[in-house]
């Protein structure tokens, strides 16, 4: 059997791509409790919207964006695999990929911060 090499940059794009996955699955459970809140009312959402005020909570909402960013970028690196010729610049989209999903974010905590 074929093993593809490990530690190269399209493998740690998998890796993160992967990893990014599983983060956003975990996100989602409070994701829907804080729907919950709102569904319940104003009051039980007001008090969340004061916590989510806090500067530990501005950079979690960064590295959400980023995770999603980092899940969209890698699905279409995915994608790529599956529909283009292989080609050699696949790593250079893969970094590329991750420099724009730090860009996301970085607008992302730019923008919430003002």
């Amino acid at each position: 059997m074929i093993r593809a090499p490990r530690k190269t940059a399209l493998w740690y794009a998998a890796m993160i791509h992967r990893i990014s996955g599983v983060a956003l699955a975990l996100f989602l459970p409070l994701h829907f409790l804080v729907l919950g809140l709102a569904i319940e009312g104003e009051a039980a959402l007001d008090g969340f919207l004061i916590w989510a005020e806090l500067p530990i909570v501005k950079i979690a909402e960064f590295g959400l964006v980023f995770l999603l960013a980092v899940h969209l970028f890698g699905g279409l690196r995915v994608m790529a695999l599956e529909f283009l010729p292989w080609s050699p610049r696949q790593k250079t989209y893969a970094a590329a990929a991750v420099g724009a999903s730090f860009m996301a974010g970085v607008g992302f905590l730019l923008s919430a911060a003002s």
